[in-house]
């Protein structure tokens, strides 16, 4: 039975109409109110009036505004790493276009502070990354933000659809043969295959979704045209997964109606090599100054707790599948080999899990009482700060491999030797020690294939939430 669907006309025209406007309204006065907080900071810091030419009251804000229009933050939702993402581009395109237009209009001057310009991307940035969020909170909350939506398809696509981009679509139905997936048991069930057009005509929306990457490509087409004249906007999630898609780019050809999905390989590029390394290098430095109280007071304590050294410093597999020391923590006794041979030959229920995981996620004999708290916040992995600097490693990475792990990395170990491990990665800010070996392995890959310099600022921001918030093993 047809489940009804409540009336959302108001809610769509607001979404539609209304809310961009709402939107470039609040950035413009967050823009403004911005770069009247960097200058009464500029002036605070250079402890003199800062001179701006009047023009430059209205140039910024529209040279500042271009730029996130084109950024097309206004019409599509996004989940908050992307708006993230644009956002930072935007800014930062924003503000090169400030000095451009400055050197310009300046005869090759620039009355433009440094600190004025850093100032303002900076707290531009956050202030329309902040206000972003805020608003999709409170917009969520009564019920504007989401916008409606009709998803074909109801299997592990739809779920992973679902998943991805729930928060930011008011999901009005499913249209599916199958009566028994799992989704249809929480969402309305709209009807099947066959009567669409009934459905698209009883339940207007201006957006449907494509989940059905199992039908041949002439059975998408047909869909697509059975769709597409009741709607303003048709997506379909094609059946690529495990392609790299953060650099996905596209070209058309209209006379062939061809389309050409193309993406590339960025760490095998020699400046995304140079960037990689030198954000290592200038976060790892200021990372590492805060960090060496801890690792002198963690030294102590371990020297006091256990007996033996209190670096366990055990070879990797880094880059291009070459060894190297791993600084770490020692957060197991000196004989932990043995405890746990006995341990496996007295708990056969834990043999299986040690085979699955190459891990023990309960209470693991072999780690000490301080190892358990540093193991819980991942103090043990600190002196790899070290490696960071280096070049052993980076900040962000696949997981540095034990060299008896190769034979199991199987065919993906060419792919994670690409680049350095990383002190974290995916693998950590996904599930940690929940994820089995060959799920981490996927991980890593996945990472490697898809890197971005975002990607890496991202999964360390990511770190820190985790690591306070959950147990490590």
């Amino acid at each position: 039975m047809e489940a009804p669907i409540r009336d959302r006309s108001y809610n769509e025209k607001l979404n539609y109409f209304l809310l961009p406007v709402l939107l470039v309204a609040i950035d413009l006065l967050v823009v403004c109110g911005t770069m009247f907080l960097a200058m009464l900071l500029t002036e605070f810091v250079l402890g003199e009036e800062l001179k701006i030419p009047r023009s430059f009251y209205v140039l910024l804000p529209i040279l500042y505004m271009s730029n996130l229009l084109l950024a097309d933050l206004y019409r599509t939702r996004r989940v908050m790493t992307d708006y993230a993402r644009k956002i930072f581009k935007a800014s930062l395109f924003s503000v090169v276009t400030i000095i451009l237009f400055d050197f310009v209009l300046h005869g090759g001057e620039l009355p433009l502070s440094r600190v004025f310009l850093l100032l303002f991307w900076f707290l531009s940035f956050w202030g329309l990354y902040l206000e972003r969020f805020i608003i999709k909170r409170v917009f969520n909350s009564v019920g504007i933000w989401r916008a409606p939506v009709i998803v074909i398809g109801a299997g592990k696509t739809a779920e992973r659809f679902v998943q991805a981009f729930g928060s930011n679509y008011d999901i009005m139905g499913f249209i599916e043969d199958d009566r028994s997936k799992p989704l249809l048991k929480q969402y309305n069930y709209l009807g099947d295959f066959t009567n669409i057009e009934q459905v698209l005509r009883k339940n207007p929306t201006y957006e449907v979704v494509l989940a059905t990457p199992g039908l041949s490509k002439s059975e998408i087409v047909k869909l697509f045209y059975r769709v597409q004249p009741f709607v303003k906007r048709v997506s379909f999630i094609p059946d690529l997964f495990g392609v790299p898609i953060a650099n996905l780019k596209t070209l058309k050809s209209f006379d062939d109606q061809l389309l050409v999905l193309r993406t590339q390989n960025n760490l095998n590029r020699v400046s995304n090599k140079f960037l990689k390394r030198a954000f290592d290098l200038t976060a790892g430095a200021l990372i590492a100054i805060p960090v060496l109280p801890i690792i002198a007071v963690t030294y102590v304590l371990i020297k006091l707790d256990s007996n033996g050294p209190a670096f366990y410093n055990a070879e990797r597999i880094g880059k291009d599948g070459k060894t190297f020391k791993c600084y770490k923590f020692r957060s197991m006794y000196v004989n932990a080999d043995k405890i746990l041979l006995d341990f496996l030959d007295k708990h056969p229920e834990a043999q299986e899990e040690w085979r699955e995981f190459q891990k023990l996620r309960g209470d693991d004999p072999r780690v000490t009482k301080v190892g358990k708290i540093i193991r819980k916040y991942s103090i043990d992995e600190l002196p790899q700060i070290f490696n960071v600097l280096a070049g052993t490693m980076s900040l962000v990475g696949p997981r540095p491999y034990l060299p008896r792990e190769k034979e199991k990395m199987g065919s993906f170990l060419p792919i994670i030797c690409m680049t350095m491990p990383g002190m974290t990665g995916l693998w950590q800010v996904s599930g940690r020690s929940n994820v089995t070996f060959s799920g981490r392995l996927k991980m890593d890959a996945w990472y490697v294939r898809n890197w971005s310099l975002w990607q890496d600022i991202v999964i360390l921001f990511k770190t820190v939430k985790v690591v306070l918030g959950k147990d490590a093993y």
